[in-house]
């Protein structure tokens, strides 16, 4: 009986932590959503934004945000899917494989505006780049390597040990049997990953002030130049992307709707995030179940 009843309040705490989390999360995202969303309309989802007049919207800054997301995920996917293929299927036990993976976990506990400020000295002083998109990608795939690269080592290791076995038996060699078997078998997971990583770069700001820059200059769209700084599609040309955009109208006050584009800013900003990560838990559901027949 006695055991029966610390069972039953270890089940009531543990209950009660979690509906606590829960209702903090829900009372947060709603007061986000509740205090923005009747901020959101057309024009303000595709203005341009205004240091010192009312009315400005965010058009510039959401393209930023998912140019730079795009220009990241081409630069920091092909590394973490190297690194983590090489740790998974070929990296040997030993004091150099324990130290790589000791880099990684340091790295993947650095704060973001550690890695901005590396960013800033590295690539755009010492590299000068200057503050650019391609500044901004550099070290956001600096803050996420470890974090994707750890996703594609285990996503790897949760193949089961028979499918590379059942490869190897058909007479094609290892490196056919990781492409051909075990990747496809490991694609939900590490595309779940890719998404998560998504969100987490598209919501950062403290990395990108020190790179990306904090102005949105006007862009010519009819201009396709990637070297032309008013180009859409430069990566040499400053960003200012949608999280930075609301640390910079609340920090400087000189809007006199800052409260307004802050708030609509906020709610934009936590719809997106939210679609990356329902979006991931649904895309791996589905990967799995094409590919696995389960």
């Amino acid at each position: 009986m006695h055991a029966k009843k610390l069972d039953k309040i270890a089940t009531a705490v543990l209950y009660s932590i979690a509906g606590i989390i829960v209702a903090i999360l829900a009372s947060l995202i709603l007061y986000i959503l509740v205090r923005g969303l009747p901020h959101i309309s057309w024009s303000f989802l595709t203005g341009k934004s205004s240091s010192y007049q009312a009315g400005g919207g965010i058009g510039i800054q959401l393209y930023n945000s998912f140019f730079l997301l795009v220009i990241t995920l081409m630069i920091s996917v092909p590394l973490s899917m190297g690194a983590g293929i090489f740790l998974a299927e070929y990296a040997k036990k030993g004091p150099v494989t324990n130290f790589v993976r000791t880099c990684i976990e340091i790295l993947s506990s650095l704060p973001s505006v550690v890695v901005g400020l590396f960013g800033y000295l590295i690539f755009v002083v010492q590299f000068e780049y200057g503050f650019s998109i391609i500044s901004g990608a550099l070290a956001l795939t600096v803050f996420n390597l470890p974090q994707m690269t750890r996703n594609v080592e285990d996503s790897l290791k949760h193949v089961h040990h028979t499918q590379r076995e059942a490869g190897l038996a058909l007479g094609i060699s290892r490196w056919e049997t990781v492409v051909h078997v075990v990747i496809p078998e490991a694609l939900p997971g590490i595309v779940t990953g890719v998404v998560l990583a998504s969100g987490r770069i598209f919501g950062e700001a403290a990395a990108l002030i020190y790179t990306a820059g904090q102005s949105a200059p006007a862009l010519d769209w009819s201009n396709w130049n990637i070297l032309s700084v008013t180009s859409p599609i430069s990566i040499f040309r400053q960003a200012e992307t949608l999280a930075v955009h609301i640390w910079k109208v609340n920090s400087e006050g000189t809007i006199p709707d800052g409260t307004i584009v802050s708030a609509g800013s906020a709610a934009v900003l936590l719809i997106f995030i939210l679609i990356f990560n329902f979006g991931a838990r649904k895309l791996g559901s589905y990967l799995h179940k094409k590919l696995t027949a389960a």
